[in-house]
C-alpha cells in the first residue's frame, strides 16, 4: 500500500477485530510459476491470538495447497474492511479532488500445514462459527462421517502473521465538520452511500477523542502519529 504515515493502522486490537468483522480473504503467493491468488475465509485463532500476536485458520481445497506453494514460502493476506468512493461534492467549495476511504490490512506468514485431525478441527470451528447467525444452522457433527470424508479434499493451514502494513484511511486529515459530512452522506440513500464505512468513521473519531482524553497530548489523526500533510490522497 501507498505509504501514507498519518493512516497508519497499529493498534493490534483493531487489526485482529478487522479480521473478525471480514472473515474473506485473498491470499497470494509468489510461486516458482509466479503469483497466485485464492480467497477463502479466515478466521483469528483466538487462543494464541495475544499480546501482539495475531494468528489465523483456514483451509484450501485441493490443489490450491499445490498451486500456492503453501509452506514452501511466505504468503500475503489481503483482509478488506468497508470501503467506498467520497465524493469532493461533500467538500467545501474549492476542494474538488475526490479520494475513497477504507480499512485495509496486508500481512504475512509462512503457512503451517494441519495435519487431517487438526484440519476437520478447522472446519467444524468454521462451520460453527457462521452457522451460529443462521436460525436451524448446521453442524458437520450431523454427518461426521460424511464430512471427515469431504474434509479430504481440503488443506487446513495455520499462518502466525511476522508483518502488517494495516490502513485506516477515513478522513482524519479533514477537519471535524468535514468529516462529519461525509459520515452523513455515507449514512445517507446517496449513489454511494455505505452506512459499514460511516460506522468505521464514527468508531475513528471515538477512538480518537478516547485517546485524547486520555493525554492530551495525542495526536487526533487516527493512527496516533503526526500528520504528514493536509492533501487528501488515495490511498
Amino acid at each position: 500500500m501507498r505509504h501514507t504515515p498519518h493512516f497508519l493502522l497499529t493498534e493490534r486490537d483493531e487489526i485482529r477485530r478487522l479480521i473478525r468483522d471480514n472473515p474473506w480473504v485473498t491470499i497470494v503467493s509468489s510461486t516458482a510459476t509466479g503469483l497466485v491468488a485464492s480467497h477463502y475465509p479466515f478466521l483469528l485463532d483466538e487462543e494464541a491470538s495475544t499480546g501482539d500476536e495475531v494468528v489465523v485458520v483456514s483451509h484450501v481445497g485441493r490443489p490450491d495447497e499445490r498451486l500456492h506453494e503453501l509452506g514452501e514460502h511466505e504468503v500475503m493476506l489481503i483482509v478488506q474492511g468497508p470501503h467506498g468512493y467520497v465524493s469532493p461534492a461533500w467538500y467545501p467549495e474549492g476542494q474538488n479532488v475526490p479520494t475513497w476511504n477504507h480499512i485495509t490490512a496486508h500481512l504475512w506468514g509462512r503457512p503451517e500445514i494441519l495435519d487431517f485431525d487438526e484440519n476437520y478441527r478447522v472446519l467444524e470451528h468454521l462451520t460453527d462459527h457462521f452457522e451460529q447467525h443462521v436460525e436451524g444452522g448446521r453442524s458437520l457433527d450431523l454427518d461426521e462421517e460424511g464430512a471427515r470424508r469431504l474434509s479430504k479434499g481440503t488443506v487446513g493451514i495455520r499462518i502466525r502473521i511476522d508483518r502488517v502494513d494495516a490502513r485506516a484511511k477515513l478522513s482524519q486529515n479533514k477537519p471535524a465538520e468535514v468529516r462529519e459530512r461525509v459520515i452523513a452522506e455515507l449514512e445517507g440513500d446517496g449513489p454511494y452511500a455505505q452506512p459499514a464505512l460511516a460506522a468505521e468513521m464514527r468508531r475513528r473519531v471515538e477512538l480518537d477523542a478516547a485517546a485524547v482524553a486520555a493525554d492530551p497530548a495525542t495526536p487526533t489523526d487516527g493512527a496516533h502519529t503526526p500528520a504528514t500533510t493536509p492533501t487528501e490522497t488515495a490511498e
